[in-house]
């Protein structure tokens, strides 16, 4: 059995618009002491390893858990935010908008549905599932930290877990920054414990997150 605490980056240096894959942006100062928070939170559960996506977001969050850790830092580059295309650097808004109707469309069913340049609900699936495989695959019986994005890791949640679906998108719940889910795979089926929760350390850093409605998935 391989348990994997799949989680979201900590915040990035201008969370209020839309950073998708082509937006190779680092962590704001806030997100820096939410990385060195986790990465104590962590070290408790005693992982063998920490992966993250390339991208400098992911890296710089997962780079300090590491370290805490003392166990390798590697790259899945598969496990990059989804590619947002013309919405990229547009105020980010989950109240209406292209991001809105894309998120409704999917619960509807309509995943092969996208806007212009943007990843669609399928075309994720299609690249996320096999990198979390690999990534269970090269530690069984491992504890795994994975560092990834909002709308990865919510694709990922309601794509693996039995039970869930796109229709699941806004019942289970924000993928705030560091919001983390346990999950475990015994070579055939994921299975969950606690989902979306943030690390205490890291939710008492959430006060100083105030003004404009921030990035989510």
């Amino acid at each position: 059995m391989t348990t994997i605490w799949l989680t979201r980056h900590a915040e990035s240096a201008d969370p209020t618009v839309f950073h998708g894959a082509e937006s190779n942006i680092g962590l704001s100062a806030l997100g820096h002491r939410q990385a060195a928070a986790a990465a104590a939170w962590f070290r408790e559960l005693n992982p063998c390893a920490v992966v993250s996506s390339a991208m400098i977001r992911a890296r710089e969050t997962a780079g300090p858990i590491a370290a805490a850790c003392g166990v390798p830092h590697l790259i899945e580059p598969d496990l990059h935010e989804r590619r947002v295309g013309a919405l990229g650097g547009t105020s980010f808004s989950s109240q209406s908008g292209p991001w809105h109707d894309t998120i409704h469309r999917w619960m509807a069913g309509d995943t092969a549905y996208t806007t212009p340049g943007a990843e669609s609900f399928d075309e994720l699936t299609a690249r996320l599932i096999p990198a979390m495989e690999r990534i269970a695959n090269r530690f069984p019986d491992g504890r795994v930290v994975v560092v990834a994005h909002g709308v990865v890791c919510k694709v990922l949640l309601l794509s693996l877990l039995e039970g869930k679906s796109p229709s699941d998108w806004q019942t289970l719940g924000k993928v705030m920054n560091l919001s983390t889910s346990e999950l475990r795979f015994d070579g055939k089926t994921w299975t969950a414990g606690a989902l979306l929760e943030a690390p205490p350390t890291v939710a008492a850093l959430q006060a100083e997150t105030t003004g404009s409605e921030k990035s989510q998935a």
